[in-house]
């Protein structure tokens, strides 16, 4: 995305296709689970999308494979670099190797140590720089250095389109879903979870959730443009973004029902009770669709499914017990 200027692209369900027909050879389908426990306490049909189960881990390399794989000659030549915190670092990493370019990825200092090691095993350099607002920063710089294609994490419509697959396969699997929760960071997501189902599917409500230490859509909807925050203390680090994409938000405003935040111990709590109850180990980030749930912040029509989207599964395991509730 264009840091200058803003340009909102054409979606429409051909594009989103198409998108899903690149990519789908390298990417798993992953499982929609209906879960009983979760129907019985929400007093809903609910199910599961378990993209804590999707290659390297997490949703995000949907979007990046998506990118990769649309790049110019040019582009793919030089190499790319991209900002994450872990799960989009991964994916680029592993989606790069797999299209045969090189990728650099800068990481906040305090990254989780396994999801560092992971991004450096699939092929990325890695770079571990300062907070995550410093980190953005040190990434657009190694695109001038370099001559890199910079990945923005969220703020890309290639991305945006990749991710744009995990809500045709929800609304093919289900088609009497009623809403659709998912996790929030910059918006990535989330855009792309709204956008792709309004061009399949009418009638279906997507909400967001963000942790209360890291709510930039939050504040970016109460300002009406898309805000950069001071990021404070969550445990979902994959939802720290310091700020909301602005094709995201712009996204995000037009297709999205409405977006809540959680506390940290709501969080845990959905993480202890989808390892207890369903045996799925989930990260922080994709634990937060379930705690805005079990926190009854978001209205849902009874007679109809709720999904709820588990983005991500990369959790280091020696903080495992100290993030459970």
């Amino acid at each position: 995305m264009d840091r200058k200027a803003l340009t909102i692209p054409s979606f429409d369900r051909a594009r989103f296709e198409t998108a899903r027909e690149r990519i789908v050879s390298a990417v798993h389908r992953t499982p929609l689970l209906h879960s009983r426990t979760l129907s019985e306490r929400l007093g809903v049909p609910t199910y599961l999308k378990c993209e804590n189960l999707q290659k390297t881990g997490a949703f995000k390399v949907r979007g990046a494979l998506n990118r990769m794989l649309t790049l110019t000659d040019e582009e793919r030549a030089g190499g790319v670099v991209t900002i994450s915190a872990g799960n989009h670092a991964q994916a680029v990493a592993w989606a790069a190797s797999a299209a045969g370019v090189t990728s650099v990825v800068v990481m906040p200092d305090g990254a989780s140590t396994t999801k560092v090691a992971a991004s450096r095993e699939y092929g990325a350099e890695v770079i571990l720089h300062g907070t995550a607002a410093e980190a953005f920063e040190r990434a657009f710089a190694l695109a001038d250095e370099r001559g890199l294609r910079f990945v923005h994490p969220f703020d890309d419509e290639e991305v945006v389109a990749g991710h744009g697959s995990c809500a045709l396969e929800i609304v093919e699997e289900l088609p009497d879903v009623g809403t659709i929760v998912v996790p929030v960071g910059g918006g990535g997501l989330i855009s792309a979870i709204a956008t792709a189902t309004s061009t399949v599917r009418s009638g279906v409500d997507v909400w967001g959730v963000e942790p209360l230490g890291a709510a930039a859509m939050t504040a970016s909807l109460a300002e009406g443009r898309a805000m950069h925050i001071e990021v404070g203390t969550t445990i979902a680090d994959g939802l720290a973004a310091p700020m909301a994409g602005e094709l995201n938000f712009e996204l995000v405003r037009r297709h999205v029902r409405g977006v809540v935040t959680v506390e940290d111990d709501t969080i845990r709590r959905a993480m202890s009770l989808l390892l207890e109850r369903t045996k799925l180990l989930v990260e922080p980030a994709g634990a937060a669709g379930l705690a805005g749930l079990l926190q009854g912040a978001i209205p849902h029509d009874t007679g109809r499914p709720v999904v709820v989207l588990l983005s991500g599964g990369n959790v280091d395991l020696g903080r495992l017990g100290g993030l459970l509730a």
